[in-house]
């Protein structure tokens, strides 16, 4: 992978917010492009995910749209950079790894789709970006919570081809499952992140579709660069 930085200081306080379904590459993408501009990461799926953890493992349902409303205005969840890694923690217990399983997948939209979920979310990732200089991805990032982006991109790729990473990440970490439930997941998280009523996944205006199919992960960072740096003259 290519460590070329670029610390310009047209660059400084710019906000690039990245969208797109599950299994673009959005986060390793986002996560090389922040290390590349020396900017900070902002994984919004993680937080969703972290919070739809968190309530699974305390008995909170996926449905309780109050209990998972009040608990997402104050777990504390923080991100830490190591290498091309952003780990992710709840009060300073890592759950990088526990955040990934089949369980809390299958949990994270119906949880995420609640209104006091996405509030207290949205309000935090708002914070969180207040000074400029970050790459925040997810699927309202150009939509709600930064609409004033100064770059939105919007990654997709075939439904077979997001499953097939999906299974390669689900293989590394042991999991067992196929690619034809795999594809069926997808397009279920499709129609549900899609359909649902508070921020749905959409294209925001002006934004930049790069189609991830046939791109390797080096390929889609080089070209967001590539616009961030003709964006940012």
């Amino acid at each position: 992978m290519n460590e070329i930085k670029y610390n310009l200081s047209r660059l400084r306080g710019k906000i690039i917010a990245i969208d797109g379904p599950a299994g673009t590459g959005k986060s390793t993408t986002a996560t090389l492009v922040a290390a590349r501009l020396g900017y900070t990461y902002l994984d919004t799926g993680a937080m969703y995910r972290a919070l739809t953890y968190y309530a699974l493992k305390h008995d909170v349902s996926p449905s309780d749209s109050v209990a998972l409303g009040k608990l997402a205005a104050k777990l504390p969840i923080t991100f830490k950079n190591k290498g091309d890694i952003n780990r992710v923690f709840i009060a300073g217990h890592e759950v990088t790894e526990e955040i990934r399983t089949p369980e809390v997948t299958r949990e994270v939209s119906e949880v995420s789709a609640h209104k006091g979920v996405r509030d207290a979310m949205v309000r935090q990732q708002m914070e969180m970006g207040k000074e400029g200089s970050i790459v925040a991805e997810g699927r309202d990032t150009t939509t709600v919570v930064f609409t004033h982006a100064d770059l939105k991109i919007y990654l997709d790729a075939s439904v077979e081809e997001r499953a097939r990473r999906r299974l390669i990440d689900l293989t590394r970490m042991g999991v067992a499952t196929n690619l034809e439930e795999l594809k069926k997941e997808i397009q279920r998280r499709d129609d549900f992140d899609s359909g649902r009523k508070h921020s749905p996944l959409t294209r925001a205006p002006g934004v930049i579709v790069l189609d991830t199919t046939e791109l390797t992960i080096e390929d889609q960072v080089s070209q967001i660069v590539s616009l961030a740096m003709d964006r940012f003259r």
